[in-house]
This record gives structure tokens, C-alpha cells and sequence, in this order.
């Protein structure tokens, strides 16, 4: 069944935030959509709203019978779903015609101009950022992100379907079903060696993937990454690189400079280096694709990021609380620079969730490491996703690793009553599990105590 002959979409996984995005995708186009998640979250309940029908219960009487003819429904999943979930068995054994997310992507993004943004770290905001260069320049594009758009207020931007942009995610290979004009490679950190092994497989699926870009199209590869592409970089000899950066008012103004001239006075209001990297590549991509620059710097400036990536849920003069997806060593590094930049004398509090035994096994040590630069450190216990325990891998052994005296090991029932007990005037929370939903709390918590 080709996309243009499918009346319906029903979604295995629909509450993540790749999979809700094609969601809405699919509602815009006026197909009728629905799906199974475990859990009910802000993303479901948004959908809802949308006019999705969600359940939580993985039962086959709970799918509405729109879904249930195999000639009209498209059945999309994740690769997170195992293979004896219920309703997937099901719809395997009645020849519905079955995709992965990847695949959909792959195929929406074949008949377009597609800019895919790759790399172990750095995908949502890079992609983000590019998305929303590309509207404000009035380009006529399908922007698909791995986080909710402040500026959007969602996970899709849609003005159009002549160009898309979307992150080209190295989990279980998913990016080599895309076929990109334009890509991007950020990082090629370890990760997911769950799938890949060794890093070396990994490498070598960054490589596969370089290889699907279309002809004449273009690679960019962040500099002293080991495959060939345009290059850039913070204040280097790349092809693009950020030049004469200043910090005013807690945003950067900088100039960059491209291979054929010096474009000058950007200004970007997200913290760190690492973002100030993302915004390099999208503005590099942005200016290959012939976008001009007072429009991108119009635009750039007028960038407010994307949920759970640095975002200040609260910022006075006496507090500040920022949360951060960041799960990977690496990541939370870049959280480390960004405040203490910001923040250079003030005492700061983490509070890290890890997500999965087996990322934890892997970069226990680094996550140690990474973890012990903050003045206070708060573990919660391991988010397993889609994994089970691995024996003697839990958080009181990634705390017994951290170098730091001022560490506790923190359920989450006692974990505002912690907070307000250790004098903090920073506060972050890191994890991508579902660490995101006491947020709110938290904010609440702080808020009313202020």
C-alpha cells in the first residue's frame, strides 16, 4: 500500500514523540488517525484533542473497526515495541500492511527536498532550529522534530511540502531508510550499544548513511568527525565557523564565516556551546539551500528552543530551574558548560535520572565522571524503557562511582521534599524518561515555596 491509498493510520507506540508527529502529520493531511500507548502523557492528551482515539490497554477490542480493514489502515510502530505485543501479532496475521516509523519517514521525504540532521547528540535542537529558519524564510516545509517547538508549541511544523526536515536517527539503523539532498552528521559519540555492539558499528552505520545522500547533494560533518563532508566548527578553520563571539544579555552575538564570505551580527538566545554548534550547522545548511542572510538572522533570533532542552521553567534573580532531556555523558557535559557559563559562582543542584541498565552499564564511568562536576548530585532510580533489569546495574552503583560527598540516592515520591531541603539557587533535572512528568511538580513546588 503506497501512503496516497491509505484512509487511515493506526500507531503502535503513538505517545512517543517521533511517532506523535507523524500523527499529526497524518490528521493535517485529513486521513483518520489512532493508536495504543502504555502510558497516558501531555503528548496523548494533546492528540486527543486533535481528534486521535488513544487507548492504554494493549487489547484488540479497544481498536476502533475503522482500523480493523486491512485494504484502507496503515499500521505504523516503533521499533520499541517488542514483538509479542498483542494488537502487532494481530495485525501481522490478518496482512495489514505494517511499517516502521523510519520507513513512513522514508517515504514521505522521498518525493521532497529533504534535509536530515544526524548525530549521537544535538538532532532535535539542530533539526528544530533549521525547521524554523526554513518557515520563517517563508519556505514551503514539513519540519518533523524529536521535541516539542517552543516557538510551535508542537513537534511538526507544517507550511508546505516542497522541502522536509527531519533527524535522521541512528537508533536501530532508522536513518538508512532515508534518502536525504542535504545531510548533516553532529556527533558520532557511543550510544545505543545495545543494538550496535562496539562503536566501531556504529561509525560504520554513520558511514552507510553518508552514502544515501542523493546526487549532487551535500554532506556537512561537524569538524574532526572521521567522514568526508562541508565542515564546520566554533571558531576553527572549518568551511563554516562561528567568529567574534560576544555574550550580551545572556545571548550570543557572533559573526560566520562561510567559504565565499563573512556574515556578520547573528544573535542566538539559547546557552552553550554545543548549541551554539547546532545553530552553526542549521545556518550553513539554511545558507547552501540559498536562504539570505537578514532573513536568517531575523529568524535565528527569534529561536525559543525545544522542550526539556535547557528550558528555564523558572528564572529570577534567587532561582533558577532548568530542566534537560540530556542521557548520554557527553550530554550532560554540555548541560555542565552551558551553566556554569551562565552561572559561574552559584551552587548548583542535578537531579539525573538514567535511562536504560544497558547505557548505564556501558558509560557508567563517564556518567560518574560527568555527574561529579555538579556541587550536588540527586539519583533517581534507572528508567528502563523498553529493557529489563541487568543484574547488579541500578543507581546506588552508578552513586557508589560518583566522586562527589554531596550525592543521594532519591526516590520520587521524596523528591520535591529533597529539593527544598538542599539549599540549591540552581536547580536542574536530566533524563529523557519520565523524569519530564514531575516537572510540573517541581515547578509548582519552587514556585509556591518561593
Amino acid at each position: 500500500m503506497k501512503l496516497e491509498h491509505a484512509n487511515n493510520v493506526y500507531f503502535i507506540g503513538i505517545g512517543g514523540i517521533g511517532m506523535s508527529a507523524l500523527a499529526r502529520y497524518f490528521v493535517a493531511k485529513g486521513l483518520t488517525v489512532g493508536g495504543y500507548d502504555k502510558t497516558k502523557t501531555e503528548i496523548t492528551d494533546t492528540l486527543v484533542k486533535l481528534g486521535v482515539t488513544i487507548h492504554f490497554e494493549d487489547d484488540i477490542k479497544h481498536i476502533d473497526n475503522v482500523f480493523l480493514d486491512p485494504e484502507a489502515t496503515l499500521i505504523v510502530y516503533t521499533p520499541a515495541i517488542p514483538n509479542s505485543h498483542t494488537e502487532l501479532i494481530y495485525f501481522k496475521s490478518n496482512e495489514f500492511n505494517i511499517l516502521k516509523r523510519s520507513q513512513v519517514l522514508g517515504e514521505i521525504t522521498r518525493q521532497t527536498f529533504c534535509l536530515a540532521v544526524a548525530g549521537t547528540h544535538g538532532k532535535t535542537t539542530t533539526t528544530s532550529i533549521l525547521g524554523h529558519l526554513m518557515n520563517v524564510c517563508d519556505v514551503e516545509v514539513t519540519a518533523f522534530l524529536g521535541g516539542i517547538s517552543e516557538n510551535y508549541n508542537s513537534n511538526l511544523i507544517l507550511n508546505g511540502t516542497e522541502v522536509t526536515v527531519v533527524e535522521a536517527d541512528e537508533f536501530d539503523r532508522s536513518f538508512l531508510t532515508l534518502s536525504p539532498d542535504f545531510a548533516c552528521i553532529t556527533s558520532m559519540d557511543p550510544d545505543h550499544l545495545d543494538i550496535y555492539g562496539d562503536a566501531s558499528e556504529l561509525i560504520k552505520s554513520f558511514e552507510d548513511f553518508s552514502k544515501k545522500i542523493k546526487p549532487n547533494g551535500k554532506l556537512f560533518v561537524k569538524n574532526g568527525l572521521p567522514i568526508q563532508g562541508i565542515t564546520y566548527g566554533i571558531e576553527d578553520d572549518s568551511d563554516y565557523s562561528v567568529k567574534n563571539i560576544k555574550i550580551i544579555n545572556g545571548s550570543y552575538v557572533f559573526d560566520v564565516k562561510t567559504p565565499n564570505a563573512l556574515l556578520e551580527n547573528f544573535k542566538f538566545n539559547l546557552p552553550g556551546r554545543h548549541n551554539l554548534s547546532n545553530a552553526l550547522i542549521a545556518l550553513a545548511m539554511s545558507v547552501e539551500y540559498g536562504l539570505p542572510h537578514p532573513q536568517l538572522a531575523k529568524a535565528l533570533a527569534s529561536y525559543k528552543g525545544v522542550k526539556r532542552r535547557f528550558t528555564y521553567e523558572i528564572k529570577t534573580d534567587d532561582l533558577v530551574y532548568i530542566d534537560d532531556y540530556a542521557h548520554h555523558p557527553e550530554e550532560i557535559n554540555a548541560v555542565h558548560q552551558a551553566v556554569r557559563e551562565m552561572y559561574p559562582d552559584k551552587k548548583v543542584l542535578a537531579i539525573f535520572q538514567p535511562h536504560l541498565f544497558s547505557r548505564t552499564q556501558d558509560f557508567a564511568d563517564d556518567f560518574a565522571e560527568s555527574l561529579s562536576q555538579f556541587d550536588t548530585v540527586f539519583l533517581l532510580e534507572i528508567y528502563p524503557a523498553r529493557e529489563l533489569p541487568i543484574e547488579g546495574v541500578n543507581s546506588q552503583w552508578l552513586l557508589d562511582k560518583i566522586q562527589n560527598k554531596n550525592k543521594r540516592l532519591v526516590q520520587k515520591s521524596e523528591l520535591i521534599e529533597a529539593i527544598k531541603t538542599e539549599y540549591a539557587p540552581v536547580i536542574l533535572t536530566i533524563g529523557a524518561g519520565d523524569i519530564g512528568e514531575e516537572v510540573k511538580h517541581i515547578k509548582k513546588a519552587l514556585s509556591l515555596a518561593s
